[in-house]
């Protein structure tokens, strides 16, 4: 595996899709928690809403934590979104709570 270090920049533009092969959308701009140096989030434009139904009609895009990719290369995976919006994580039940 390379591993050479890659600017964070590199990973706008890349489409997103779920463990799957599903389209989810393409990486517009990323979350970061600057204090810690570390991204939290993609945020996706150019979303496919068909998975997302009436939950961002309204909105411009997503941010999918960054905790639910796993593996960035020429595309970028992330587990599976439809059950993710679906079901709630409960960790995310906890915090809002």
């Amino acid at each position: 595996m390379d591993d050479t270090p890659q600017e964070i920049t590199s990973l706008v533009g890349r489409e997103v899709y779920s463990n799957n092969g599903v389209f989810v959308g393409e990486v517009e701009d990323l979350r970061l928690n600057v204090g810690g140096e570390a991204v939290t989030g993609l945020a996706l434009g150019n979303l496919n809403y068909t998975l997302f139904g009436n939950d961002v009609t309204t909105a411009r895009g997503v941010i999918v934590p960054y905790r639910w990719v796993r593996a960035v290369g020429d595309v970028i995976l992330v587990t599976d979104v439809v059950e993710r919006v679906k079901e709630p994580d409960e960790e995310e039940e906890e915090i809002v709570a």
